[in-house]
């Protein structure tokens, strides 16, 4: 079967509604088939990657992994269902403070109307929905916002001083992803936005650390993985070629040969849209990164496409005002393991008994793939050494556990709080849980306890 010609495609997309129709021709001589996607929600691409799959083997952008069965991490869900008809999407990317009135939590909200979600918790059981950090129509002058326009992610409150300072993602007007900077008196707000981005190139992910001696610090993340998979279905279609070389699955080299057609439709539409056209191709890469990517190495043609498949997290100042950085920017870390992927994301450092641990997430957000890992360091710009396995990975009762922060429980006691998926689903605004467990710091070894 893999000595059979690569079966390449011609794609017309033409606008239709808020959707498109794509007329697809295979190069076997089977006829034009026709797909109806039927608008920008990402339900709309999965059933259309269905059907695709059907007629042609394709890979599927929500495929289900099958997922290691092992005995259950001692984790907790704390929040398992929308408790708001204006909370979208759950609360995924959860960062969560404790402070003498209780635990207070502000989370992802993606292009829903009001942006970042606050809830709040006496006990850690019952938890209430206390508005929004900015509420329909109050989003700061700078940032794309509104359904299917605006992206609000990854929110992360850090105490400084006498103020509360909130980091998050958005899209810019230009649709830059940039980093934003906001303040209150108090975690439920009213929260007062910086007036511009703190920081713009296409950041994501921020957290805020204050060191011992009360120095503001701002972790992120570069998001370069949103650079490649494009550029790399363009040099496949100008290079159809290195298909076979790269992918020696049938079904993966189908989808990358279907995406390097849909490339130059891609470019036209908005950042998710692009992202959900080139998920596939996404996921036939990481089903064999480690080849894939020393193979692009070697060719002498990929450099730019090589170059982005390392996301670094960098670490750098902040200013005492919260309005700029300074000094020297930091690399902490990039991804190098296995299980990461092509990306690390979703920083979070905490100090314990003289070191620092970051905690961040690796592998694709929507894949049973996701996981959180930990690195250690002496000092906080490192170097940082990484535990060689995942501390936290998919389970057949929770899937792709991710992006956590660190607070303390009811004793006092170190606890990891993230987010999961319901087992069987994932993607963009489908609903996460915000779940919990403890720590036990140990040298320089994290366990996971009740």
């Amino acid at each position: 079967m893999l000595n059979q010609p690569l079966l390449t495609f011609a794609v017309e997309p033409l606008e239709q509604g808020d959707g498109f129709l794509l007329n697809v021709s295979p190069s076997d001589g089977s006829g034009v088939r026709s797909y109806t996607i039927e608008g920008p929600d990402p339900a709309a691409f999965e059933a259309f990657f269905d059907r695709l799959h059907e007629d042609f083997g394709t890979r599927r952008p929500h495929h289900l992994d099958p997922i290691e069965g092992y005995a259950a991490p001692p984790w907790r869900p704390l929040i398992t269902d929308n408790l708001s008809t204006r909370i979208l999407s759950g609360y995924g990317d959860p960062a969560v403070m404790r402070c003498v009135d209780g635990w207070w939590l502000v989370a992802t909200s993606n292009d829903a109307p009001d942006a970042f979600p606050i809830l709040h918790s006496e006990d850690l059981e019952r938890w209430e929905p206390r508005g929004f950090v900015f509420e329909e129509g109050t989003t700061p002058g700078w940032t794309a916002a509104g359904q299917k326009v605006g992206d609000f992610w990854a929110p992360e409150i850090a105490r400084v001083g006498d103020e509360f300072w909130l980091s998050y993602t958005a899209r810019a007007a230009d649709r830059t992803l940039s980093i934003g900077l906001a303040r209150a008196a108090h975690p439920a707000g009213p929260w007062v936005d910086n007036g511009e981005p703190l920081l713009t190139g296409t950041v994501i992910d921020s957290h805020v650390h204050v060191d011992a001696s009360g120095t503001p610090w701002l972790l992120w993340k570069k998001d370069s993985n949103s650079h490649w998979p494009r550029p790399l279905a363009g040099l496949l279609r100008e290079n159809p070629d290195l298909i076979p070389i790269l992918f020696d699955n049938e079904g993966d080299r189908r989808t990358a040969a279907f995406c390097a057609a849909i490339q130059p439709f891609a470019n036209t539409r908005r950042p998710m849209e692009r992202f959900f056209l080139m998920q596939p191709l996404i996921r036939a890469a990481l089903a064999n990164w480690r080849e894939v990517r020393t193979t692009l190495e070697k060719s002498g043609i990929a450099a730019h496409v090589v170059e982005n498949m390392a996301t670094p997290i960098y670490a750098q100042q902040l200013s005492a005002d919260g309005r700029s950085l300074v000094g020297e920017r930091h690399l902490l870390l990039a991804n190098d393991l296995d299980w990461e992927g092509h990306l690390i994301e979703g920083p979070y450092l905490t100090y314990r008994d003289g070191r620092y641990f970051l905690f961040y997430a690796g592998n694709d957000f929507t894949s049973p793939s996701y996981g959180i890992g930990y690195a250690v360091a002496d000092t906080i710009t490192g170097p940082y050494r990484k535990a060689a396995e995942p501390l936290l990975k998919s389970h057949p009762d929770w899937s792709a556990p991710g992006h956590a922060s660190v607070s303390v429980g009811k004793e006092g006691e170190p606890r990891l709080f993230f987010h999961a998926y319901h087992p069987g689903t994932g993607g963009y605004n489908v609903f996460r849980a915000l779940l919990t467990v403890g720590l036990s710091f140990s040298g320089e070894e994290v366990r996971l306890v009740p």
